[in-house]
């Protein structure tokens, strides 16, 4: 069936922001989950699994976070959401499986990388309209 849980969305956001902060420096998860109001330790869970597929790399220590092991160009939404939620529509029939599918061609069409240039392309537009 169609199931994607509050794990992708969190997630998404928090690359999005991972994204939005440049990329050269590791952030810290709590600063991430910090700017997203999102519970540190559930973060923790999603990054941990999204470090063991090799999205992302750690680094330890004062100086320690997060790095995109890949360019955010190169990691689909899809490939996230099916990381964390499973294959998306696995056993779905009928009507059900065309959603499916049309559902993981809309995913796999989007990068992180373009959430993060939909992100500030929102926010300079809302900036004029102060």
């Amino acid at each position: 069936m169609l199931s994607i849980t509050s794990k992708s969305p969190y997630a998404l956001q928090a690359l999005t922001e991972l994204g939005r902060s440049g990329g050269r420096d590791p952030v810290p998860i709590a600063e991430l989950a910090r700017r997203r109001d999102i519970p540190v330790q559930f973060l923790e869970q999603l990054f941990a699994v999204l470090r063991r597929a090799g999205l992302l790399r750690s680094q330890r220590g004062v100086k320690g976070g997060y790095l995109f092991a890949r360019e955010p160009r190169e990691i689909t939404v899809l490939e996230v959401v099916e990381l964390l939620d499973g294959p998306l529509g696995r056993d779905a029939t009928g009507i059900f499986a065309a959603a499916a599918s049309a559902a993981r061609d809309v995913l796999a069409s989007a990068t992180i990388q373009d959430i993060v240039d939909q992100e500030v392309r929102e926010a300079g537009v809302a900036m004029y309209y102060i």
